[in-house]
C-alpha cells in the first residue's frame, strides 16, 4: 500500500498491466480470462487486467461485470459509445497502472501464453517487445496478400519503420507507455505510433492462432480505411503522387499539343474525332478528382484535429482491487490461538 494525495492508503501499482480492448467478444470472454488468469498467475508477480468495453452490443458488457466482481485483477472501462479499436487501445493504456503494460485482442488469436516470452524480453532490458507472425492461420489468402502489400508500402513510404506481420499484440515498458501517450492525435494508427515513440524493441516470433468464438467486425471496407489512415498519418506521398501526377498530365498534354500543331502545319486541319476529345477530357478530368480527393483526405484530418474534442468519454471506470491476503487454515489458526491462551 502508498499514501495517497489526500492521506488515504492506495492499492500500490501492479507489475503487470494488461490491456483488452473489447468489442462484442462476449462469446469467448470467460475462455479468454481463464487462460489469461493461468498465464499472469504462474508469472509470480502483482498484475491486472484493463478490459475496455468499446460500444459492445452484445452480452460483453454484463460478462466483464461479473469477471470484475469475481475477480479482483480485473479493471473495467466502459467507454460511452463506440470509439474505435485504435482510441479503446488508448483508453486501456491511460487508465493501466503496471510497469509493463500487455496489450492484447480478446479474440485469442494472439495466445496469452505468449506473454511469459515478451516479459522475458521485457526483463532483459527491452523497452518494447512485439509479437511477429510466423503463421496467420485462420486468414483467407487475400487478407494476407493485402496485408503484406500494406506492410511492403509502409516500409517503403513511411515516415517510420513498421515490423512486418506485427499486430498490436506487445508488451511495453511504462516509460514506452508514457512517451505515447503524450500522441493524442484523434486519427489514430497505433501501430505507427508505436513505431514512432522508438525505444530499443524486439520482436518475439509466434504461430497466430484462428478466432475462438464470434466473428471479426473487421470486413474488407474497414480495412481499407484503416490502410488509408495508416498512410496519410505517416506520410505525404499520396501528396507528392498528385503532384507527379499533374505534372506528367501536363506534359503529356503539351506533347500532345506540340503533335496537333505539327500535323496542322504539315497536313492542314482535319476534323477532330470526338471519341479522343472524350477520352482526353475524362482522363484530366479524373485526374483533377482524384488529386482534389488525396487532398481533401488530408484537409478532413486537419479539420479534425482542430476541433480538440477528447479522444473519449467513460460511462464507468471500476478499477483493480488489491487481493485479499490468504487466511491462515483453521486448523493452524485455532493452534495459534490456543498457543496464544497458554500465555
Amino acid at each position: 500500500m502508498q499514501d495517497g494525495v489526500d492521506g488515504r492508503q492506495t492499492p500500490a501499482a501492479p507489475t503487470f498491466s494488461v490491456v483488452v480492448p473489447v468489442y462484442n467478444e462476449g462469446e469467448g470472454l470467460l475462455e479468454f480470462h481463464g487462460r489469461l488468469s493461468r498465464v499472469m498467475g504462474a508469472l509470480g508477480e502483482p498484475w491486472e487486467v484493463v478490459y475496455v468495453n468499446d460500444g459492445s452490443r452484445d452480452d460483453s458488457l454484463s460478462v466483464l461485470e461479473g469477471l470484475h466482481s469475481d475477480d479482483p485483477a480485473c479493471a473495467l472501462v466502459n467507454l460511452s459509445r463506440n470509439f474505435g479499436k485504435e482510441i479503446a487501445m488508448t483508453a486501456g493504456l491511460d487508465h493501466s497502472r503496471g510497469a509493463a503494460v500487455v496489450i492484447i485482442d480478446a479474440d485469442l488469436q494472439d495466445p496469452p501464453e505468449v506473454i511469459p516470452e515478451l516479459v522475458k524480453a521485457w526483463r532483459q532490458g527491452w523497452d518494447m517487445a512485439y509479437a511477429q507472425r510466423r503463421v496467420r492461420a485462420g486468414e483467407s489468402w487475400l487478407k494476407r496478400v493485402t496485408a503484406d502489400a500494406f506492410y511492403r508500402t509502409m516500409q517503403r513510404v513511411g515516415r517510420v519503420r513498421l515490423p512486418r506481420n506485427t499486430g498490436d499484440f506487445r508488451l511495453m515498458s511504462r516509460r514506452a507507455v508514457d512517451a505515447l501517450l503524450q500522441l493524442r492525435e484523434h486519427h489514430r494508427f497505433m501501430k505507427g505510433l508505436f513505431a514512432w515513440v522508438g525505444f530499443p524493441s524486439v520482436a518475439v516470433p509466434y504461430d497466430r492462432a484462428p478466432r475462438y468464438a464470434g466473428r471479426t467486425s473487421f470486413n474488407y471496407w474497414k480495412l481499407w480505411n484503416f490502410a488509408l489512415e495508416g498512410i496519410t498519418s505517416f506520410t505525404v506521398m499520396p501528396l507528392k503522387v498528385a503532384t507527379y501526377l499533374g505534372l506528367a498530365t501536363a506534359l503529356v498534354a503539351l506533347v500532345y499539343g506540340g503533335q496537333i500543331i505539327l500535323r496542322t502545319l504539315l497536313f492542314g486541319n482535319p476534323v477532330p474525332g470526338y471519341p479522343s476529345l472524350m477520352a482526353v477530357l475524362l482522363f484530366l478530368g479524373g485526374a483533377q478528382l482524384m488529386t482534389l480527393g488525396v487532398m481533401g483526405e488530408y484537409l478532413g484530418r486537419v479539420f479534425n484535429e482542430t476541433k480538440r474534442r477528447p479522444l473519449y468519454l467513460v460511462e464507468r471506470y471500476a478499477p483493480s482491487r488489491p487481493r485479499p491476503p490468504l487466511r491462515a487454515a483453521p486448523a493452524r489458526r485455532a493452534h495459534a490461538e490456543g498457543e496464544s491462551a497458554r500465555y
